[in-house]
């Protein structure tokens, strides 16, 4: 038998067939942020998670798997994605100007819970180059174990340095080359943040050789439907589907947002 053969299965399980493209819901903010509005308590998230149950896939956090693991049992459920590292990049709260990641379980333990991907981070451009150097070889060893094991691998890039250089965050040749590095480390997919145009988009998909799904960010209060713009601007570049979070669980109506995000992506139900 052949891991590669369990790569394909996953990632067809991720991926709608009608469209060719995946939406991946994230939630697993609370092992970076802490409780968040939309995953307060976990009856909430029991209840978030039921009503995204078209996505192609949902995140969660080790911790989570077992109160939430209903979600994914049975037929027509939705892909389960192990959100693999611990982060203190983003925090808002005690935060760090340079921040650093380990995973917090192993790729054995993510196939024996039946996962079908993983995501982890890539943070390049550290002040210490032996850090960024041990990033390289923490996601190489996992990328050849997600081989060995069958498991698809997400690898979300970042700019190390974004907290204290904030102009440098969408910077495009820098959002080409971590791409393009995480890409020919073995990741089967790449989750990048929006770049701000459909042109700078397409240039970071045409130049990465693995599918780019686009990140949501942060909900925008002022604009609810902001996100929606984006994932239509973000298949016109060219990638093959969004992770969005916030912008589906903390509106209003998770279950509605989502099937308006799926309109866009997988096309309008037929008739």
């Amino acid at each position: 038998m052949d891991s590669r053969t369990g790569k394909d299965i996953r990632l067809g399980r991720l991926t709608e067939a009608s469209s060719g493209r995946t939406i991946i819901l994230a939630y697993s903010h609370g092992l970076i942020l802490g409780q968040q509005p939309g995953m307060r308590t976990l009856d909430q998230m029991r209840a978030v998670v039921e009503a995204c149950h078209r996505a192609n896939g949902i995140m969660i956090s080790p911790g989570l798997l077992k109160p939430l693991e209903q979600a994914f049992i049975g037929q027509g459920k939705p892909s389960l994605v192990v959100h693999l590292d611990w982060t203190n990049f983003s925090r808002k709260l005690l935060p760090y100007d340079q921040g650093r990641q380990v995973s917090v379980a192993s790729i054995e333990e993510v196939a024996a819970a039946g996962a079908d991907a993983v995501m982890t981070y890539l943070l390049l451009g550290d002040d210490d180059p032996c850090r960024e150097a041990e990033e390289i070889d923490r996601n190489a060893r996992i990328a050849r174990a997600c081989e060995r094991l069958g498991i698809v691998h997400m690898i979300e890039p970042r700019l190390s340095l974004e907290r204290r250089q904030p102009e440098r965050k969408l910077e495009p040749a820098l959002m080409q080359l971590y791409c393009r590095m995480a890409a020919e480390l073995g990741a089967d997919l790449i989750k990048c943040v929006w770049s701000g145009s459909i042109e700078t988009m397409r240039e970071i998909v045409e130049t990465c050789p693995v599918p780019v799904l686009v990140a949501g960010g942060a909900r925008d209060e002022a604009n609810p439907d902001g996100g929606l713009g984006i994932a239509r601007d973000a298949l016109a570049a060219g990638c093959r589907g969004v992770v969005f979070g916030r912008t589906v669980y903390q509106s209003p109506n998770p279950e509605a947002t989502l099937d308006g995000l799926r309109a866009i992506v997988h096309g309008p139900v037929a008739p």
